[in-house]
């Protein structure tokens, strides 16, 4: 008979995915940590991660791989989009939807499955 696993919810939890939730962008742990803090002030970097790895296993965060930097997490479930990246902050932005209509024009025999880019510039934070 298989077993499910029931991750229990805690006030370390709550607070991160509340974090997640108010930020609406790609976290680091680090910024994860930060937000968090604001609801529960002891939380360590530690449960930080094991709780990241706990939503990802629940698919309510999915990771989002930054070229040449540690992966940021965003909330699951979103439609199909890409990122930009602070060349200051380093923060990490999501872009609504997506402006590529067509697919590449690939080598004789391969086979397109998806894409995936970055935009790097300055974000408004940083601008001012």
């Amino acid at each position: 008979m298989p077993t499910t696993v029931q991750t229990r919810n805690t006030r370390q939890k709550d607070a991160i995915r509340a974090a997640f939730l108010e930020a609406d962008r790609p976290l680091s742990p680090d910024e994860a940590l930060a937000l968090a803090q604001k609801e529960v002030d002891a939380l360590s970097i530690a449960t930080v991660y094991r709780n990241i790895g706990s939503l990802v296993d629940d698919n309510w965060l999915t990771p989002v791989d930054v070229p040449g930097h540690s992966t940021r997490y965003e909330v699951a479930g979103k439609a199909h989009h890409h990122h930009f990246q602070c060349n200051i902050c380093g923060t990490v932005h999501e872009l609504e939807g997506c402006e590529m209509q067509s697919r590449p024009k690939l080598p004789r025999g391969f086979k397109y499955s998806s894409h995936e880019f970055f935009v790097y510039g300055t974000c408004s934070s940083c601008t001012k």
